[in-house]
């Protein structure tokens, strides 16, 4: 090889200049495998089942429990209750209101010693408790009760308040029976429908309708056990409004409270019984009615002329700690 062709070196890697002030660089380490995403877990129409069957189940259980402490067998079912007297969809009709309130409605038939008395009366624990007028059973030395489906029972006077003209009765082994849930006569208004279910002239189960004509009507009825219903030639019971005296002398001992006045037919033998608002709950016990018999000499004439009155459940709630007490006054 001659000079004039000169040298052929190797070719090699550059490397930079190294400043020895500079930190040494830091070890080498491998990178780490990134993770696998997560797989996304899709909630299929099963597991969406599944999911809603465990809160329908967790929610169902705590009210059942819950009903189960409120419906205890000496406890009063109310409007608030949970459970549906009447449907929506058959609020206001009288034969759905019939069919599932009836059963809660009796006829009382009361041994006096001067004779007998006819009425009725709601009943309000499924063991037995009902609550009927006072001058129903005042006095009475014996009461048999006969509920709607003819069953018959011996019952006893737990506890009487002639001052509102209520008393309550227990029905001898009793069980299972049909409670009528208590209604809030607060609420009620003049032209609300109502209806009546008794026993008048012992026809048991006979329903009417009509409507509230008035709400704290003032009416005065007796507290003498010697007057009341079945205790006269025409078996009506004395009561006074509006100053006047209808169906008999009331006597010297009487008691005024307030009344719903409503116009559906009440008759003797009613005494004691349902008053009902549109969605069956039980507004007030009816007690007292005018008939044109007041002013004839013939019992033939007696009838309702849409002139009747009706205590306020709200007067017989207040009432019955002191009734189941016993109270007799």
């Amino acid at each position: 090889m001659t000079e004039s062709q000169g040298t052929y070196e190797q070719p090699h890697s550059y490397s930079a200049p190294v400043n020895p002030e500079w930190p040494p660089p830091p070890p080498y380490q491998p990178a780490a495998a990134a993770p696998e995403p997560a797989r996304k877990r899709t909630r299929g129409p099963m597991g969406l089942l599944a999911a809603v069957a465990i809160v329908a189940a967790a929610v169902g259980g705590g009210t059942a429990y819950a009903f189960q402490e409120l419906a205890g067998k000496d406890t009063v079912a109310t409007a608030g209750s949970t459970t549906t007297v009447v449907p929506s969809s058959k609020k206001g009709d009288v034969a759905a209101i019939a069919a599932a309130v009836s059963p809660s409605v009796v006829e009382i038939n009361a041994t006096l010693q001067n004779g007998s008395s006819t009425g009725s009366g709601v009943i309000i624990t499924s063991n037995g408790e009902i609550v009927t007028n006072n001058h129903v059973v005042s006095g009475a030395t014996s009461v048999k009760v006969r509920t709607s489906d003819g069953r018959s029972y011996t019952a006893e006077v737990v506890g009487t308040d002639s001052s509102k003209d209520l008393a309550l009765i227990k029905l001898k082994g009793a069980s299972r029976l049909k409670a009528a849930a208590l209604g809030d006569s607060g609420g009620v208004q003049v032209g609300d429908t109502v209806v009546a279910i008794g026993s008048p002239e012992g026809l048991t189960g006979t329903v009417t309708s009509g409507i509230v004509s008035a709400l704290n009507r003032d009416v005065t009825v007796s507290t003498d056990e010697n007057q009341g219903q079945g205790r006269d030639d025409e078996g009506q019971w004395p009561f006074e409004f509006g100053g006047r005296e209808f169906n008999g002398d009331t006597g010297s001992s009487t008691t005024t409270y307030k009344a719903i006045q409503t116009d559906a037919s009440l008759n003797p033998g009613n005494s004691g019984g349902a008053l009902i608002d549109a969605s069956g709950h039980v507004i007030g016990i009816n007690s007292a009615m005018y008939s044109s018999a007041s002013q004839a000499s013939s019992s033939s004439d007696a009838g309702s002329v849409g002139l009747g009155f009706a205590i306020p459940v709200d007067t017989v709630k207040s009432d019955l700690a002191k009734l189941r007490a016993g109270s007799d006054s």
